[in-house]
Formats: structure tokens, sequence, C-alpha cells
């Protein structure tokens, strides 16, 4: 409890957390309730809410991607018999940036080995969801593209854009998650059709897994 002030009365919960969050941090949330700060903490709430339920999510389809791209690569790799892992292998025709982002990812992945083998799953563990994303756009269109459209069998139609423009939605709203960025304005019922279509894309089983265990819908029905 906060201690009284002078007179027996202290500042109200209400302001007390308006001054801890802070009133810059607040004022979209005031503005969007008229200037009443108990909906506005309340919005504030349930937007830290549909945050984590959607991350859940977000973070099941990151790990089934990247795994389906992944092993479309080693298949890739494989093929060309050229040895080593696909994402050592200078032949790939990977961008600076994505070289920048696995030489990163590697030196992370190194932490702890005392100077041992690094299994090649903590590799792929440490490339982020935007080294994933970077993949599927139009850059790769012609390279590695008529490969990575295997890891999406049950997509539609065999277009890059079909996956690359849901991925490339979802990618900027997982960052505004990660940055603790407020979601509520956002058409957040199509960003839940984004990631199930994707889960549905790699396979019916993993869009049904993530579908079952996902707290969006429920939350989303309890917005203040």
């Amino acid at each position: 409890m906060h201690p009284a002030q002078p007179g027996g009365t202290g500042p109200s919960p209400d302001k007390a957390v308006l001054s801890l969050v802070s009133p810059d941090r607040l004022d979209p949330y005031l503005t969007a309730c008229s200037g009443d700060l108990h909906a506005a903490l309340a919005l504030y709430r349930w937007n830290s809410e549909i945050s984590a339920a959607f991350f859940e999510s977000l973070g099941h389809l990151e790990v089934m991607l990247r795994n389906a791209l992944d092993a479309r690569l080693v298949t890739r790799h494989a093929r060309r018999g050229t040895g080593d892992e696909w994402f050592t292998d200078l032949t790939v025709p990977l961008s600076t940036e994505a070289r920048d982002d696995i030489t990163k990812a590697q030196g992370r992945a190194a932490r702890g080995s005392k100077g041992g083998p690094v299994p090649r799953g903590k590799v792929i563990a440490e490339l982020g969801f935007g080294f994933w994303r970077f993949l599927l756009t139009r850059q790769y269109k012609t390279t590695l593209w008529p490969d990575l459209a295997g890891a999406f069998p049950f997509a539609p139609k065999r277009a890059l854009y079909v996956v690359e423009d849901p991925v490339k939605r979802l990618h900027m709203f997982r960052n505004r998650i990660a940055h603790h960025e407020g979601i509520w304005h956002l058409p957040l019922s199509k960003r839940w059709d984004d990631i199930q279509a994707l889960l549905g894309f790699i396979g019916p089983a993993a869009e049904e897994w993530v579908t079952q265990s996902s707290r969006i819908d429920g939350v989303l029905a309890r917005r203040p």
C-alpha cells in the first residue's frame, strides 16, 4: 500500500500507476478512452494480455517455420553435394546481411561449448525470425524460392507472395510486441488469420495444434 500523504490521504492507485508507467506511454490509451484513466489502464493491461497470447502462437510459428525452411535448405544442399552445412557454404546465394546474421548466430551458439563442436541445431535456433523472413523475399525468387516453396506444401499456389506477404506482416507485428509497443489498435483478427494461414501452409496438423492451445480468441473476446 502507498503511505498516506499529509492530511490522511494517499495517491489513488490509478494515478500511482500512471506515474510509474509514465504519462507519455499511457497517452495513446487515454486518448482512446476519452481521458478516462481507469479505462485507459484497463486497456493497457489488456494490451499486455493479448500481446502475451500472440507471442505464444508466434513462437510456435517461428519454430515450425524455421525448421521447415531449414529442412528444404538441407535437401537443396545435399542435392548439390557441396559438403558442410548450407549456412557455412559460401556458394549458397545469401545476402551480406544474411551472412552477418549467420556469423552472429554461430558466435551465440558457441558460447559455453568449451571449444567443442557446436550442434547445428543451436545455430539454427539462434537465427532470428528476421533471418527467415528475409529468405522469403523477391531477391531469392529465382535462386532459393524454388526449393523453399516445398516448405509450404499446402499453400494454395506456389507463388512467393502468398507466403511472403503474411510473413512480412507478422515480422513487423512480432517486433512491436517484442518491444512492448501497443497493438490494441491494430487489426488483430487479421494477424491471427495470418498465423493460422501460414501454419496451414506448412501442414494442417501444425495449424490445428497451435489453434487448440492458443489463448488469442478468448482474450480478443474480453477486450475492454
